[in-house]
C-alpha cells in the first residue's frame, strides 16, 4: 500500500440484495468467506469479505456511494491509506487522520448508537 492507494475491507452481507457497486475503480486482492458474525445482534454467522484497493483520488466516490448503498443500521465500510481513514454507514461518512483517537472515539460511538457490536468496532487505525 502507498500513500495514494487506500485499503478496502467490504462485507458483501452489508450491501442489501439488488444494490450494486459500481462505477468506482477497485483493484480486488483477495474474495473470502469467514464465520465472523454476530447471530445475536442478528447479523448472518458467515461473512464474505472483499478485499480490494482504490486510488486515492476514487477514495471519496467510494466513500459516497458506500453511504448509498450500505443496509442501513449495524454494518460499516472501513478503509485506509497510510495517513488518513474512512468509516463509512448508511448515510453517514466519518474521516480522520490515522492516530486521532478523539474522532475515533466518536465514530465509535456513533456505531454503538446503531447497533454494532463492541467486538466489532475494530477497524485498524
Amino acid at each position: 500500500m502507498t500513500a495514494t492507494t487506500y485499503t478496502v475491507v467490504l462485507l458483501a452481507e452489508s450491501l442489501p440484495v439488488g444494490r450494486v457497486l459500481d462505477g468506482v475503480h477497485l483493484d480486488v486482492q483477495r474474495v473470502y468467506r469467514a464465520v465472523a458474525g454476530d447471530v445475536e445482534a442478528g447479523q448472518p454467522e458467515v461473512w464474505t469479505f472483499l478485499e480490494f484497493e482504490v486510488p486515492a483520488a476514487h477514495a471519496t466516490d467510494l466513500a459516497d456511494r458506500l453511504a448509498e448503498l450500505l443496509d442501513p443500521g449495524a454494518w460499516y465500510c472501513d478503509f485506509r491509506s497510510d495517513d488518513e481513514v474512512f468509516v463509512v454507514f448508511s448515510g453517514h461518512t466519518f474521516r480522520y487522520p490515522r492516530g486521532d483517537l478523539d474522532r475515533r472515539g466518536e465514530v465509535e460511538r456513533y456505531g454503538r448508537s446503531v447497533g454494532v457490536p463492541e467486538a466489532q468496532l475494530d477497524w485498524p487505525d
